[in-house]
């Protein structure tokens, strides 16, 4: 099957909904402190994207095989521990991103890419669906030289090809630090699979995105 042809499909499918109305969370609790590396008892790697609301990034990565953890934070921004209510302002320049700490020997970075650019529209600046400010950008914090290549080589094919029929505008840029995000933002999709929102925008979301990538889902 020819390359990025998961990302074509997406596409078509219009994988990508309006995001996620954070409106109704809950106030914000004490934050935690900068996450660099997350430690493991295997080898892995760790990979850094921002596409639009996490709550619904986090629920699509999680699905992949090879896929260890996945939180929910920001990164990319001018200030020390954010808060979600900050961020939300658009002042501190942050993006709402996941951190995906993956097994290299079961799922590549480029399988990662392909999940990511097939997850949402990577054309729209500041962006995703009713959600729009710069904490909700297309971005790659890559984390070293071989992702960077990776993620560039993988952008411009994307274009070369186009593949969206718009120019792919995603931000690729050197990862510093991650602060993970307040608790009630983490594993957001199984804690709160009855909210409304779940059900209608995240819920098939997902399914579509379990369909295009079945081989590459982790077995129940």
């Amino acid at each position: 099957m020819k390359k990025y042809v998961y990302i074509i499909l997406l596409a078509v499918a219009g994988v990508w909904l309006s995001s996620c109305a954070h409106s109704a969370s809950p106030e914000k609790q004490p934050h935690t402190m900068p996450v660099n590396q997350p430690s493991s008892s295997i080898h892995t790697e760790t990979a850094t994207f921002g596409a639009g609301c996490f709550w619904c990034v986090e629920a699509i990565f999680q699905q992949l095989e090879g896929v260890e953890s996945v939180s929910s934070g920001y990164s990319g921004g001018k200030i020390k521990n954010p808060t979600y209510r900050e961020v939300c302002s658009g002042l501190t320049g942050h993006a709402e991103v996941i951190q995906v700490v993956y097994d290299p020997a079961r799922i590549s970075f480029v399988d990662l890419l392909e999940a990511f650019w097939g997850s949402h529209d990577p054309t729209t600046l500041n962006r995703q669906g009713a959600d729009t400010g710069t904490q909700y950008r297309s971005v790659i914090f890559y984390h070293n030289e071989e992702q960077r290549k990776l993620a560039e080589e993988y952008k411009d094919k994307l274009n070369a090809e186009n593949a969206f029929g718009k120019p792919v505008v995603t931000e690729i840029s050197p990862f510093s630090v991650f602060y993970k995000a307040e608790d009630y933002h983490q594993d957001y999709y199984n804690a709160n699979g009855d909210q409304p929102y779940c059900r209608m925008v995240i819920g098939p979301k997902l399914e579509k995105f379990k369909k295009v990538f079945a081989d590459r889902l982790k077995k129940s």
